[in-house]
């Protein structure tokens, strides 16, 4: 007899999906015994941190990932992240554990009740196995769903005792399977485009996430450089997919109907590629493209074509759509555009500015590294810090919050010989900030650059409201990071000192400070899966952090 639990590894291992991330509980432990060695478990302290380091190794390796989430309470915390990988497109395979068959019509602890229903509409397709013998069929259909254009997370909902059941027919069908699923554009829409392209006097093209994330990156720079037309990326960037250093580089989409028309102005032909058309963020009355303004989309999202208000649509692999234009079009006699360069930053104001900072990092940061982003306070950083290759750059697609840390350590696990560099607010920072525990597990290559963001507003003249609006005592309290680290740290702990960390503790009950780690069924998961990871992981759990001088 073949176990479901052994199918679903050696299927999970046919499909390259050996490295898991999540936040385990109890009902997780019978997926997770007997954990095979070639398989690795990256340990997050909270849901929505690990589903935001599997998010960013995901997009880094351009692979389904498998997250572990703990029955209904454990996706409820992550889903706030699922926001962000929902929007993106990320490839997840999210596996809920369920209690056993027997208690889940009486509902007992730690039952998922409608546990299909609970993650819509943040997926692209939810499941719950019928019987142990078609769970391994269930993972497979999630897995290639989430791989399939457009790609996107996909929920799995597995019963704790099915891992233990037969698995009934020969899984070998299953193991052999492969989906092709990015459909190409329609020859003859690309050849009337083409010819759209030839016969503009002055074509726009913008580049938004879904170029990088099909690889697309060259082509989108070929077509600019064969029209010699001016490139922007889309509002809302997830992800950056046109070189910033660029000559045809000329900077990022606003975020108003107005300013989005104004920058379309003059371009008879507007070429979207991979992105919406368009995330604004405020309404405003107006037409959405100025007179005399044309524009096509190309996309492998129907539901995103569909919903366009204005212009046409090609439906199919972007990454495609551009290489196939640019094989079609002939090379444009116009000049190049000139690349507007940022004036030099004042590094001597105290305190320092945005664009000081950003100078320095350009002059520190090599060249192949990769970000994580999570900091507003710095606009659109990536015109003084240039990114240059693909894959380099990724963002909470959706803007929520707490995913720049975790980010961070899902790319290094991805590409360990690749720096990274995450850039976060203090205030973005707090919402992830247990991806440090995990970036320290795994000895994780990661800079982090903690950017104070009340005095970089300030430094811009920035304010959240007039003193006026302001009620009394509705300002909230001022937060500073190493004092939080101060703060949840039990006194007397550092020395060893037994009698000392328990009035430490006690303290903290009486002031209302945060001294107590998670209780709960948990303990026991938590502890069980870092034995897994140290035994199995190949690197020591303690392993030294690497740095790197710049």
């Amino acid at each position: 007899m073949t176990s479901v639990h052994d199918a679903a590894y050696e299927l999970l291992r046919s499909l390259g999906m050996s490295t898991f991330f999540g936040n385990p509980g109890s009902n997780e432990l019978t997926f997770l015994d007997d954990f095979p060695s070639d398989f690795r478990y990256v340990l997050a302290l909270q849901e929505g941190a690990g589903l935001a380091m599997a998010d960013a190794y995901a997009q880094a390796t351009g692979a389904p990932v498998l997250v572990s989430l703990h029955a209904a309470a454990g996706v409820g915390q992550a889903m706030g992240a699922l926001v962000n990988s929902q929007l993106a497109g990320t490839p997840l395979v999210i596996i809920s554990g369920q209690q056993a068959r027997s208690l889940i019509t009486l509902e007992g602890q730690l039952t998922n009740v409608d546990a299909i229903n609970l993650p819509k509409p943040l997926v692209k397709g939810s499941f719950e196995a019928p019987s142990p013998a078609a769970a391994p069929a269930t993972l497979a259909r999630a897995a290639h769903l989430a791989a399939s254009a457009p790609t996107g997370p996909v929920f799995v909902s597995i019963p704790l005792d099915d891992w233990r059941g037969d698995a009934g027919a020969d899984i070998g069908g299953l193991v052999k399977r492969r989906v092709a699923a990015r459909p190409a554009p329609e020859a003859e829409p690309i050849a009337a485009l083409a010819k759209r392209l030839d016969a503009a006097r002055n074509p726009l093209l913008i580049f938004g996430a879904e170029v990088d994330a099909s690889g697309g990156w060259d082509a989108g720079v070929a077509l600019a450089e064969r029209l010699a037309a001016p490139a922007l990326l889309a509002i809302e960037v997830g992800r950056i997919s046109f070189p910033t250093d660029h000559d045809c580089y000329q900077g990022t989409l606003g975020v108003t109907i107005g300013a989005v028309r104004k920058q379309l102005e003059g371009h008879d032909l507007v070429i979207v590629a991979g992105a919406p058309v368009f995330r604004y963020h405020a309404w405003a009355e107006g037409p959405y493209l100025p007179d005399g303004t044309e524009l096509v989309a190309l996309t492998a999202d129907p539901a995103q074509a569909a919903r366009a208000p204005v212009g046409d649509a090609i439906v199919g692999d972007p990454a495609q759509a551009l290489a196939m234009l640019t094989a079609r079009i002939a090379e444009a006699d116009r000049a190049r555009p000139e690349r507007r360069l940022p004036p030099a930053a004042d590094r001597s104001a105290v305190p320092m500015r945005p664009d000081a900072l950003l100078d320095v990092l350009r002059d520190r940061v090599p060249a192949d590294a990769a970000f994580a982003s999570e900091v507003p306070s710095l606009g659109n950083w990536w015109e003084r810090v240039p990114i240059t290759k693909a894959r380099s750059f990724f963002s909470s697609a959706a803007g929520g919050l707490g995913y720049g840390i975790p980010a961070a350590v899902g790319l290094g696990l991805a590409d360990p010989t690749r720096p990274v560099v995450c850039l976060s607010g203090d205030g973005s920072a707090h919402y992830g900030i247990t991806g440090l525990w995990t970036a320290a597990q795994h000895g994780v290559d990661v800079t982090f650059v903690i950017a104070p963001e009340r005095h970089l507003r300030r430094a811009q003249g920035v304010r959240r409201l007039p003193p006026d609006d302001r009620s009394a005592g509705s300002r909230p309290p001022r937060h500073r990071l190493c004092r939080t680290r101060r703060r949840v740290r039990h006194r007397g702990a550092a020395r060893g000192d037994r009698r000392r960390v328990r009035r430490g503790a006690g303290r903290s009950v009486r002031e209302q400070r945060p001294g107590c780690d998670r209780g709960g069924d948990r303990r026991d998961a938590k502890r069980h899966v870092r034995r897994a990871a140290c035994a199995h992981d190949g690197r020591a759990r303690r392993q030294p952090q690497r740095s790197r001088s710049w």
